[in-house]
């Protein structure tokens, strides 16, 4: 059975930009999309009702947009009670992927909020997209950007990414950024040799990641990309141009406690494009 694209569904315009970039998505991938709203578990029975048809619409708007951008892709809606970024790590488990909107309606009464965004990225159990407030297909020009940390538990953001760029017919770049290895408190600014030599083992580092994936995608366009400066800095400011950036569910160590690193966890609010967090399963 084919996993699905699960999408949370809340009535505001940033959970139907998911809604129509899960949709995209699933008409590439050939994949099935689940369209789930989530209410409140303890309500008034008046109150109850009212809630489930306003939720029903929200489906029903959601359902309209998956007809608009790909009317062929095999959809279903569901209605669910519980807290919202409990639901949708709860669904993660069969899931392909989550695709949440960055910004909802309040607490009170909206489900994507950027906490619950932020919940689910950390915890769900299948890879995560997270979707900026703007209108945005995951057709749009522009490049796969990938983070690559030079970590073995990184490689699932490489796969996902070259993935990606395969099905979108898109070129990849991909970023290995290595400031955020602790050099500079010993090692003086203007000892350019020590820099080269740094530079020239980071470069390595990104070649050996890459080596197997470029093998089995061959038709992928692939882009190095060795920069002193901060990981978060740089796939900000080259996001702009890019239709995906991929990273990690984990930072450069893999430590076991460590959810969401941190460069994960700062493009969630700040990435300019969606933003797909691959998730390791080691």
């Amino acid at each position: 059975m084919r996993k699905a694209n699960i999408v949370g569904v809340d009535g505001s315009e940033s959970a139907l930009n998911a809604v129509r970039w899960a949709t995209a998505d699933a008409a590439l991938h050939r994949v099935p999309l689940r369209l789930i709203s989530v209410g409140a578990e303890s309500l008034p029975d008046k109150a109850r009702a009212a809630e489930e048809s306003a939720r029903r619409r929200w489906l029903a708007v959601a359902a309209q947009q998956v007809d608009e951008v790909a009317p062929g892709v095999e959809t279903t809606s569901e209605l669910r009670r519980g807290a919202p970024h409990a639901v949708l790590v709860e669904e993660s488990a069969q899931g392909r992927r989550v695709i949440v909107g960055i910004r909802g309606l309040g607490e009170g009464g909206g489900m994507m909020v950027g906490s619950t965004a932020e919940t689910v990225a950390m915890h769900a159990e299948c890879p995560v997209v997270v979707v900026r407030a703007r209108d945005v297909e995951p057709a749009d020009p522009g490049p796969i950007l990938v983070g690559v940390d030079g970590s073995r538990v990184g490689e699932a953001a490489v796969a996902a990414a070259f993935e990606e760029a395969s099905v979108r017919h898109a070129p990849l770049v991909a970023v290995h950024v290595w400031m955020d290895v602790e050099v500079e408190p010993w090692l003086a600014r203007d000892d350019d040799r020590e820099w080269e030599s740094i530079d020239e083992t980071e470069r390595a580092v990104l070649a050996e990641r890459l080596a197997g994936w470029r093998e089995k995608y061959p038709d992928v366009e692939v882009h190095r990309v060795v920069e002193r400066d901060r990981p978060v800095r740089y796939l900000v400011e080259h996001g702009r141009q890019a239709q995906l950036i991929v990273v990690g569910s984990r930072g450069r160590g893999g430590m076991t406690g460590m959810l969401l690193g941190s460069t994960s966890r700062a493009l969630l609010h700040m990435a300019p494009c969606p933003v797909l967090i691959a998730r390791s399963t080691t």
